[in-house]
């Protein structure tokens, strides 16, 4: 993950955390608590494995995330988020729910509705 050193504004710092098509996918998967690899992976559709690796890497490194590997086995490694992450979560939300309206308003709510984003009673689109 390569940061910008000299920036003009906050923002540019967290555009570089951020870029990637994943990232803000993955802080929203962890909402709800800590999850492990193979959970993350079935619930981001179409990431990879390797991609999903390197993704949570920066994210650690960023102190977005943290990862629990208590010994033993079998192996059950834990992310989560951390307070840093927490405070990004919010604005997650935020554009989550751009997303869902634009969505609703350009007929997509079907996708929605399949995701379990919205109840299929809500699944009725408001463009005309």
């Amino acid at each position: 993950m390569k940061i910008r050193t000299v920036c003009t504004c906050p923002l540019e710092i967290v555009h570089d955390i951020m870029r990637g098509k994943w990232k803000t996918i993955i802080v929203f998967q962890l909402r709800n608590g800590g999850m492990g690899l193979a959970e993350l992976e079935r619930g981001i559709e179409g990431i990879t494995q390797k991609m999903l690796l390197q993704h949570l890497g920066e994210l650690r490194a960023f102190g977005l995330i943290g990862k629990i590997e208590p010994d033993g086995y079998p192996l059950r490694v834990t992310y989560f988020l951390t307070e840093r992450g927490e405070k990004l979560l919010r604005a997650v939300r935020i554009m989550q729910d751009i997303g869902v309206e634009y969505m609703l308003e350009n007929g997509q709510a079907g996708i929605l509705e399949r995701k379990g984003i919205i109840p299929a009673a809500e699944g009725i689109p408001t463009k005309k």
